[in-house]
């Protein structure tokens, strides 16, 4: 098992799933710098103190991954003074709205209909896979500007879960990081004080039955078969991580070079 270094991420009241990348082993023996990339959910809610605390990264560019629904539902991020931000949507602008009115307010008998018999988890796959194919230029221009200036970088979504979490593990593939330690990486998501919170429009005991939360969690868990299926895209549509990178997203072995110097000790 790949050795992971201890946390001493801060506990941030308003922004959850917040973490360096830092630390985490390559192929070759070198490790993630500290302090270049971070991850975390949406920055809507950071309270003052969170946001003094995200400002004293230093971060150049923030890249914000939710689309328009989301932005819509949690507002937008806090400004940070100095920082560029960046949306780059990685699902359609409106995609999901309808199904996530129907994760919010749907009764039981609903949501064993779009949810149950392992109908959340292939909708979480197909979702993942098709993020891979149909958002290169996305990933792309990610990674460009990281390889130009953009460190230190925060990269978020709304729960900081699967669109930062494949924007993550794209990031970390290009610079050699063990597979084995990117999907470490993205199962810390699951950790309780990182979790994105579940919010129904019903307070009676119901809405948050067994029965709902077990229907729900597909959605809410990072689980290691989700980042496995977008790997396994890479395979079967590029024939393996280097043409993925180069054919894909334009990554000459050139850029990849400038980020192994920007993001690796």
């Amino acid at each position: 098992m790949t050795q992971q270094i201890p946390s001493t991420e801060p506990e941030l009241s308003g922004v959850r799933n917040f973490r360096d990348v830092g630390g985490l082993p390559t192929v070759d023996g070198r490790r993630v710098r500290h302090g270049v990339l971070f991850r975390s959910g949406h920055l809507a809610h950071a309270t003052d103190e969170d946001a003094a605390f995200l400002t004293s990264l230093g971060l150049h560019t923030i890249f914000d991954f939710r689309n328009a629904s989301d932005q819509k539902l949690e507002g937008p991020d806090v400004e940070l003074p100095g920082v560029r931000n960046v949306n780059l949507p990685l699902s359609d602008p409106a995609d999901g709205s309808e199904f996530w009115k129907m994760v919010r307010d749907g009764e039981t008998d609903q949501l064993r209909g779009i949810l149950g018999e392992g109908k959340g988890a292939h909708r979480m796959i197909t979702s993942y896979r098709t993020i891979v194919t149909e958002r290169t230029a996305e990933h792309s221009q990610v990674l460009h500007s990281l390889a130009e200036d953009s460190v230190p970088a925060l990269m978020h979504c709304a729960a900081g879960k699967d669109r930062a979490g494949l924007s993550i593990a794209v990031t970390l593939l290009a610079v050699g990081v063990e597979r084995e330690a990117i999907v470490a990486d993205y199962l810390e998501s699951n950790a309780k004080h990182r979790r994105y919170k579940v919010r129904r429009s019903g307070s009676s005991a119901s809405a948050y039955s067994p029965e709902v939360m077990e229907l729900l969690s597909p959605l809410f868990d990072a689980r290691a078969e989700y980042l496995t299926a977008a790997f396994e895209t890479v395979e079967e549509t590029w024939g393996g991580v280097d043409a993925y990178l180069e054919r894909g997203l334009g990554i000459t072995p050139e850029t990849r070079e400038l980020l192994r110097e920007r993001l690796l000790d």
